[in-house]
């Protein structure tokens, strides 16, 4: 029984992700706003590898896991992260026209992303959850580590993937035609 509530709670966190990707994406910004971004963002990411793509992303993912705050936290993050998207996709003419949300789920390392802030989010909750009905907190130790761990995984799997895709397609800053 409590494995169909775990599912269904993660599920319900990838939706909240999404939902608040998708949010963050509508924001518009000013086009200098975005071109300035789009520039810092272009430097940060020159000559990055998969390893430094899964530093960068276990260090947005693994906060997720703190108890109540990770939630806040993914939201912040995923809103960001949709937020970005738009500024990239005000200065690419082949994004403009292409819904936010599927750049994330067409992706093989966006999937994996969104798996891996989901789990961290909704274990965030049920951690949270754990503490507001004073339950042990002790049997949901080896859960945790456990999907810290599939966490941890799924973003250096993802961050070898990305890094593979951009060496072989360039970067998504680069989609301007």
């Amino acid at each position: 029984m409590f494995r169909k509530k775990r599912i269904l709670i993660g599920f319900i966190f990838v939706g909240i992700f999404a939902t608040s990707f998708s949010l963050g994406a509508e924001i518009k910004m000013p086009q200098e706003d975005s071109k300035a971004f789009l520039k810092e963002f272009e430097q940060a990411v020159e000559g990055i590898n998969a390893i430094g793509i899964f530093t960068h992303n276990a260090s947005i993912g693994l906060p997720m896991f703190i108890p109540g705050f990770g939630i806040v936290w993914g939201l912040f993050a995923s809103a960001s992260t949709g937020l970005a998207f738009n500024a990239i996709a005000s200065t690419s003419p082949l994004l403009a026209n292409i819904p936010p949300i599927t750049i994330l789920i067409i992706s093989p390392f966006g999937v994996m992303e969104l798996a891996a802030y989901s789990i961290g989010m909704s274990r965030s909750f049920i951690l949270m959850w754990a503490i507001i009905k004073k339950n042990p907190i002790k049997q949901e130790i080896r859960p945790t580590i456990i999907e810290i761990g599939i966490v941890i995984a799924l973003l250096l799997a993802g961050g070898f993937i990305e890094s593979a895709m951009i060496s072989q397609y360039g970067s998504i800053t680069h989609l301007k035609s």
